[in-house]
């Protein structure tokens, strides 16, 4: 099968759980994929060098140099950036091929939709929560922001952008405490990030954060669809949003 002009990159530490699914499904999309590690001390890069992707380890220093390194090391002039979490369904990978079988895509850069699975799901639920960021892109169009928890391409100033019909699977929950364990290391970092730019986060936030947060993950985000599954990740989404302020408030108070 024809591969078409296209890099796909992506960013890792320690999925060795999951990094050999997200590379099947785009295998035959590009001959040119692209894994940067960042100290896996598991098996991850030895799966994906058997997949056939070329590995870089590199320090992490935030999302956005991350990704930004990782675009650099990308051989193609259109690049696709998927999470180790993330699984690229049939339908999706063969409209991405359509993009290119008359010559160059119509669009300069492609918004995605990422359609949250559950454990246990054997796809996003019809209604699960979706965000549709720019994910395939051409590298003249724009790049990853250099912010260190901003996960965002920053588009050239008028850079026409089209939208894909099929959804990314995002696999992000391995357990309920595994989340928790990753949105707390998310937290530290924007917190630091919020130091860094010198904002500060009102006092009152640490009455209000918890339930406006839990009532978005649980109604706005359709998580009551979900069951107890449902539930109890908006509360773990509450928890997140409270920890940040939290944390926030400590430092300014020392």
């Amino acid at each position: 099968m024809n591969r078409i002009p296209l890099s796909i990159f992506i960013i890792t530490k320690n999925e060795a759980d999951r990094i050999g699914a997200t590379l099947d499904a785009v295998r035959d999309l590009s001959h040119d994929i692209v894994v940067v590690d960042s100290g896996s001390d598991d098996d991850t890069r030895a799966i994906a060098q058997a997949r056939g992707a070329r590995v870089v380890v590199n320090a992490f220093a935030g999302y956005g140099p991350q990704k930004r390194f990782a675009e650099d090391q990308c051989h193609e002039p259109w690049l696709l950036n998927i999470d180790a979490d993330e699984i690229c369904p049939p339908a999706l990978v063969s409209e991405m091929r359509s993009l290119f079988e008359a010559g160059e895509p119509p669009h300069r850069a492609y918004r995605v939709p990422i359609a949250e699975q559950f454990p246990g799901e054997g796809a996003p639920h019809r209604w699960s929560y979706t965000i549709a960021p720019v994910r395939l892109y051409h590298r003249d169009a724009g790049r990853y922001s250099a912010s260190t928890v901003h996960d965002r391409v920053d588009l050239a100033q008028g850079v026409s952008v089209g939208r894909l019909r099929q959804r990314i699977h995002h696999r992000s929950i391995r357990s309920l405490s595994d989340e928790l364990r990753k949105l707390n290391a998310y937290s530290d970092m924007q917190v630091a990030d919020l130091e860094a730019r010198g904002k500060a986060l009102p006092a009152w936030r640490m009455v209000s954060e918890f339930p406006f947060a839990f009532l978005k993950a649980y109604f706005l985000r359709r998580h009551f669809l979900r069951g107890r599954y449902g539930f109890l990740t908006a509360m773990n989404h509450a928890i997140y949003r409270h920890m940040r302020i939290a944390k926030h408030l400590e430092r300014r108070w020392r």
